[in-house]
């Protein structure tokens, strides 16, 4: 068992620790095609891998825990070099990770946190970004944002996954501070990171008269969704913060339009091109920490120039 370590890096990290390696076979499963986050760390994965002369296979396991597994077996049965996975529970990664150890394959886990990160071994890691920034960024500026008064809503993702419960946890944390103990958490329900789930959500707490002028959504997504459905309900954005995660092109696309206040750049590049790098790196032999971290970012109407175009 490796102990477990954290590590900051860059892309230009993988690139260096990579570029000694021939040529490998990955198997990567992605545990959803249709959301827009993963779509675009899966490109970068796929443009790294090519750029490397990497042959790569890409799988959905259209958010089911069964057909990740299987499509992992798979993997190892054909005789991939390495295998990526991208979690669709991450309460349930040992079985993948016992197969992958058991037979020798490097995995990496990447954008979302496995269960059993703490007893990752040595041909095993992490790449992605520590979740407790998240959540605490965004509630934090917008507790700013809002002079520490208001009555919030919180729409949070799949509750099997680290990330939704850590991005929900981070956000009543935050408002436990003594600036933010004036803004009144009086709804929070799951809306599976989905824009459609969330503006279905939004409707239904409008439609019953719940009276709330701050939205915290676990995602880009999920904001979006709920920005819709208060637009559709006649609501001017001018009198509701609402914050999300991953700052992705529709998101910042809606910061610009003055919809959405906040979100926290999350680097899908560099999740996806350094699974792969890190994947090449273990098949070469190199050590790696459990947790390989790449950094949220905070992104408001003042910065937003610095992340058109990252993801």
């Amino acid at each position: 068992m490796k102990t477990i370590k954290y590590f900051l890096v860059s892309v230009i990290f993988f690139l260096a620790i990579s570029t000694s390696v021939n040529a490998i076979t990955i198997g990567f499963s992605v545990a959803r095609f249709d959301d827009n986050f993963l779509t675009v760390m899966r490109n970068d994965a796929v443009r790294r891998a090519e750029e490397a002369g990497h042959t790569m296979q890409v799988d959905d396991a259209k958010d089911d825990v069964t057909t990740q597994l299987s499509q992992v077996q798979n993997y190892i049965a054909s005789g991939v070099d390495a295998i990526i996975v991208n979690a669709v529970d991450t309460d349930t990664t040992q079985a993948m990770t016992k197969a992958a150890e058991g037979a020798g394959v490097p995995l990496v886990y990447v954008n979302r946190q496995p269960i059993d990160l703490d007893a990752l071994g040595a041909t095993t890691t992490f790449v992605g970004s520590n979740e407790k920034w998240s959540g605490t960024l965004e509630a934090f500026e917008m507790c700013v944002q809002a002079g520490g008064t208001g009555t919030a809503v919180m729409l949070m993702g799949q509750l099997s996954n680290e990330a939704a419960r850590s991005r929900s946890e981070d956000v009543r944390e935050v408002l436990k501070l003594s600036m933010c103990n004036g803004i009144d958490l009086i709804e929070e329900q799951t809306g599976n990171w989905s824009r459609l789930e969330a503006n279905d959500i939004m409707t239904n707490w409008i439609a019953a008269g719940l009276e709330f002028n701050i939205v915290f959504a676990n995602n880009d997504e999920m904001a979006i969704g709920a920005i819709q459905a208060l637009k559709s309900a006649g609501i001017s954005m001018d009198d509701v913060i609402v914050g999300g995660v991953d700052a992705t092109e529709d998101a910042l696309n809606a910061m610009l339009a003055g919809d959405l206040d906040v979100t926290v750049f999350q680097n899908a590049a560099a999740q996806g091109a350094g699974a792969v790098d890190a994947a090449a790196a273990l098949v070469d032999g190199a050590s790696l920490p459990n947790f390989v971290v790449i950094p949220f970012e905070l992104v408001t109407m003042a910065n937003i120039d610095n992340y058109i175009g990252q993801n």
